[in-house]
């Protein structure tokens, strides 16, 4: 077409993924362009992890000063509390330089940048729409594109679904409201729920399952519920949102639910029966925290030929061993909206990226290997979780031991004031490998690295024994976990 401008390559998203695909095919030779609909920078530079972690690191210093309230620590004069204000402030001295420091390095670079939502006009054409019926869009022709756009927050639907905000919004807030509510019992809302505690909110979260945070291991699950009990937060489990309305008079919302209660004893007859109850909350604000999802819904993926499962596990576009779409060869993708069987992580977004710029420009040869990658809710204590858990090795037919523990009373826990912390490492018991580690309690965020290490090398227990770790330290632990 005329007008039309040519690349070897075109990324979009400027995200882990995209920017590590971006700048190693640019530092080969070629022509890239990169577009993103959102400010440059993705979802963990301006969105998610590091805006998140500056929140949680003012949460630990007020979790630190209660847990030692008691143990020769006091106050004298005004409590430490969090200025909400002034923290958001701290965090945008992190956020907002990056759309462009990041824009500035592509163009620097050579790499061609553009604003605007890609949307596919051909298998290897792309017209990017800055507003609806844009007909001064521009339009773009790769021999080769890399879909790396990210994730989005699932859609709720709910009735009164908007006056629901997202984690994007919360993260921004520039005062934190007395009542808050979170939809779902995931990562976001179990981390957004102890920052928001701890800055002196009423926080409530509404979780339709049995229990939270399934990616996790049960019993730390539990620790980590009666934790966050602690520290005043109600958790409602097997209750569902039904619908939100904004109550006129105050403009505070009224929440909706229905909740599934197990009732069992002499009155009922055979195998204990589920009840249901409605119910309703107040809140002055509900945020979103029931997952994400690919962001490729607008992406006009059919009139590429793009092809994606359908079923709900394999979200995302459908990539063979090379991260290659099985029905387009000319398109690639990285990170959250790959259907790989890689975790949501920026890492493995990293990774994969990596791995997509290797194949482009020396041919498909390499693979993903997700073997030994760890996770974490950075809550207060972390949660984190690598490898195997359970059920999954018994699924497996693997023999194997499980070593598991409250570690409230080890001197590493203690000496902070930390009550709840554990662990559990499964060991093979016919080689003595990692399968699984999954700890919470203090520095597990940090811990959690060196049993993915011991998992990812094939690093044995005895190893992991007769290492000499720096002594007191939380890795220390290690030695008498396995």
């Amino acid at each position: 077409m005329e007008n039309t401008k040519n690349f070897d390559l075109i990324v979009i998203g400027t995200g882990a993924a995209a920017s590590t695909v971006a700048y190693k095919c640019n530092a080969a030779g070629w022509k890239v362009a990169i577009v993103d609909s959102r400010p440059f920078g993705g979802t963990c530079a301006l969105r998610g992890c590091d805006p998140k972690k500056v929140l949680v690191g003012a949460a630990e210093v007020i979790d630190a000063n209660y847990r030692m309230n008691d143990k020769g620590l006091h106050h004298s004069g005004t409590n430490t509390v969090i200025d909400w204000n002034k923290l958001i402030q701290f965090k945008r001295t992190f956020t907002d330089p990056v759309p462009k420091n990041r824009e500035d390095a592509f163009n620097k670079a050579g790499i061609t940048t553009y604003h605007g939502r890609a949307q596919f006009r051909g298998p290897r054409s792309i017209k990017i729409v800055t507003e609806p019926d844009d007909k001064a869009a521009n339009n773009i022709e790769g021999k080769h594109i890399v879909i790396a756009s990210g994730a989005k927050p699932a859609g709720l639907n709910v009735p009164g679904k908007e006056n629901i905000i997202t984690s994007d919004q919360f993260l921004d807030l520039d005062y934190l409201p007395n009542k808050i509510v979170f939809v779902g019992g995931g990562y976001i809302s179990f981390e957004f729920a102890h920052i928001a505690a701890r800055a002196g909110s009423k926080v409530k979260i509404i979780h339709r399952g049995n229990r939270p945070l399934n990616n996790f291991d049960p019993d730390l699950v539990d620790m980590l519920v009666q934790r966050t009990q602690d520290i005043g937060v109600d958790i409602q489990l097997r209750t569902e949102v039904k619908s939100m309305e904004r109550h006129n008079e105050n403009e505070s919302l009224i929440v909706h639910t229905s909740s599934t209660k197990e009732v069992s004893g002499p009155e009922v007859k055979g195998a204990s029966q589920d009840t249901t109850h409605s119910g309703k909350f107040e809140a002055d604000m509900v945020v979103h925290g029931a997952g994400r999802v690919p962001d490729i819904e607008d992406l006009q993926l059919d009139v590429a030929g793009v092809e994606v499962p359908n079923n709900k596990k394999g979200r995302g576009i459908k990539v063979n061993e090379y991260l290659q779409s099985t029905s387009n060869p000319s398109v690639y993708a990285a990170g959250d909206v790959a259907a790989s069987g890689g975790m949501p992580l920026t890492p493995v977004a990293t990774y994969e990226g990596e791995i997509v710029a290797t194949n482009l420009l020396e041919g498909n040869h390499l693979t993903h290997n997700y073997i030994g990658i760890p996770s974490v809710v950075f809550t207060i204590p972390p949660l984190a979780s690598v490898g195997l858990h359970e059920e999954a090795a018994k699924s497996k037919g693997i023999k194997f031991k499980t070593n598991y523990g409250d570690t409230s009373k080890w001197y590493s826990s203690k000496r902070i004031g930390e009550s709840h912390s554990g662990f559990k490492v499964l060991i093979e018991e016919s080689t003595g490998k990692i399968l699984g580690a999954h700890l919470l309690g203090p520095h597990a965020d940090e811990v959690i690295n060196i049993f993915a290490l011991a998992i990812r090398l094939g690093i044995g227990s005895n190893d992991l024994k007769n290492m000499m770790f720096s002594y007191p330290t939380n890795s220390s632990d290690i030695r008498y976990m396995v």
